[in-house]
């Protein structure tokens, strides 16, 4: 098994594929504009949803499910890293967020 590497939030700038492992209501209140979404449960069903080919930067709250599921990604064939300290991280260096809510964009 080839590990994935950990990335910082500075590795994300406009046009890099970022995927959004956490759950519905998290990303509901606040996500990375342009994100793709598919909660980490989801993953291996919805597989095909995703371009081996591209390279992912694969982000949660902290960094722990991210983790997983970027291992998990590069096991089977994707191009994938773990974006470190996750949404939090995100939060602290007062990156822009959006939300569905129509609220101001928070991390849950």
């Amino acid at each position: 098994m080839t590990n994935s590497e950990n990335v910082s939030i500075d590795a994300i700038s406009e046009g890099t594929a970022v995927l959004d492992v956490r759950e519905d209501y998290e990303w509901e209140a606040g996500h990375i504009e342009g994100a793709r979404h598919i909660p980490v449960n989801d993953i291996p069903a919805r597989l095909d949803e995703l371009d081996p080919d591209e390279d992912l930067h694969v982000i949660c709250r902290t960094g722990g499910r991210s983790f997983r599921v970027s291992e998990w990604l590069v096991a089977n064939g994707y191009s994938a890293v773990n974006v470190s300290g996750g949404m939090d991280a995100w939060v602290e260096a007062s990156r822009p967020m959006v939300s569905e809510t129509g609220e101001e964009p928070r991390v849950l």
